[in-house]
C-alpha cells in the first residue's frame, strides 16, 4: 500500500507548491531546467505575480546560458510586435504584477522594457558578445544569486 494519507491542509499546500515539467526530443537535453532553488519552493500565495515571474524566468535565463559557448550573451526578442532584441543587463519586478528588463539593442542603445505579467511573452536568444576581447557576460549567474534576497524590498536593501 504505497498510498499516502494527506490533510486537506497537506493536499492545498502541495498544490500551491511550484511544479515544471518538460519534455525534449533528446532525453538528455541540456535545455533541462532541473531542480527549483529553495528560495523559489514556498507556496505561491505567498508570492506576487510579479515575483513569480521574475524568478521563474531567473531560471529560464540561467538555464539558457548553460547552453551557450564563450562567444555568445543571452538577449530576448519579444512577440507580437517590432520591439526588437535587447541584451540582458539587468532584470526586476515591481509588485504585484510588473517586470522590467534593462539593456540595450542591437545597436547599443540604452533600452528598458516595463511589462505587465499579464503580456509576458519572450523569446531568448543567443547574440555575439559586443566585446571580442573579453568573456562574455552572464546575467543570469547574477540573477540567480539574487533570489536568495528576492522577497526584500527596496527600502530593506538600502
Amino acid at each position: 500500500m504505497g498510498d499516502q494519507i494527506e490533510t486537506t491542509a497537506e493536499a492545498a499546500e502541495a498544490e500551491a507548491l511550484p511544479r515544471c515539467h518538460e519534455v525534449h526530443s533528446d532525453p538528455d537535453s541540456s535545455a533541462r531546467l532541473g531542480e527549483v532553488p529553495e528560495p523559489m519552493q514556498r507556496a505561491a500565495k505567498s508570492k506576487s505575480p510579479a515575483q513569480w515571474a521574475y524568478e521563474r524566468l531567473i531560471l529560464y535565463i540561467r538555464n539558457f546560458e548553460k547552453q551557450l559557448d564563450g562567444e555568445h550573451e543571452v538577449a530576448m526578442g519579444f512577440a507580437g510586435g517590432d520591439t526588437g532584441v535587447l541584451r540582458i543587463e539587468g532584470m526586476g519586478y515591481f509588485d504585484p504584477d510588473i517586470v522590467t528588463f534593462y539593456g540595450s539593442d542591437a545597436t547599443g542603445t540604452k533600452t528598458q522594457l516595463i511589462q505587465h505579467v499579464s503580456q509576458l511573452s519572450v523569446m531568448l536568444r543567443a547574440l555575439p558578445k559586443p566585446r571580442k576581447d573579453g568573456p562574455a557576460q552572464r546575467i543570469g549567474f547574477r540573477l540567480a544569486q539574487d533570489l536568495d534576497g528576492a522577497g526584500d524590498t527596496i527600502a530593506e536593501k538600502t
